[in-house]
């Protein structure tokens, strides 16, 4: 079969280890496997970031605001490299759906090592009418089905600008767009695309933790 990102012929490797059992399909060669930058050991505790020695001045900055210990932890898959900007262009921006099979075995290793023993409620980011109508699809929702489940739709959205046109301190300072309309007294687990700045999963997660919610977590694809 062809790699899902460069679309070159990928070989499966056949060893005595697998040899007398039936192989996962692969789904990415071995070059473009290698541009993935996986995160191994994030330096900040609480958001991941993988450059920082302890918790990073983000992370400072909310802990010291009126957004104080709404998100308990976000944890990434991978680093947001130069390779992880142009997938996700071609993923969300130009409808290349068929590059989350890329992601998804990494994805559910990941989600697995961290919180199979939380009983939580995964719940995708709500996006606008107008940018569900412009992308075709929900890349949260997208992620969470690889999880094997349906996402929880807790939320609405009121606006509809794009994020990615924002700067930092612009994203940090905006009203909250989110609006809660089903609480829940169990873990919740945000799931998302990017993390950046962290204002988007603190938006959610303050609602939640306002309505009752005992614990907010984050897992987003990259940091």
């Amino acid at each position: 079969m062809r790699c899902v990102i460069c679309f070159d012929f990928v070989l499966p490797e056949v060893n005595w280890t697998n040899f007398l059992h039936v192989q996962k399909k692969v789904k990415i060669c071995t070059t473009c496997f290698e541009k993935f930058d996986v995160i191994i050991e994030p330096g900040c505790p609480l958001c991941g970031r993988t450059d920082s020695n302890g918790t990073c001045y983000d992370c400072e900055r909310w802990e010291g605001s009126a957004y104080q210990g709404v998100l308990t932890k976000n944890i990434s898959v991978f680093s947001y490299n130069d390779f992880a900007r142009e997938l996700v262009a071609r993923w969300k921006y130009r409808g290349d759906f068929t590059l989350i099979e890329a992601f998804a075995e990494a994805v559910q290793t990941k989600y697995k090592n961290h919180f199979h023993r939380l009983k939580a409620d995964l719940v995708a980011i709500p996006l606008s009418k107008e940018r569900l109508m412009e992308r075709g699809f929900n890349q949260s929702e997208a992620l969470v089905s690889q999880l094997g489940s349906s996402p929880h739709r807790f939320f609405t959205r009121r606006g509809s600008e794009k994020q990615s046109k924002k700067g930092r301190t612009e994203r940090m300072n905006r009203e909250n767009p989110f609006v809660l309309v089903q609480p829940t007294d169990r873990p919740v687990v945000l799931v998302d695309d990017i993390y950046t700045t962290g204002m988007t999963v603190r938006h959610m997660a303050s609602l939640l933790r306002e309505a009752g919610c005992p614990a907010v977590y984050s897992f987003t694809l990259f940091r």
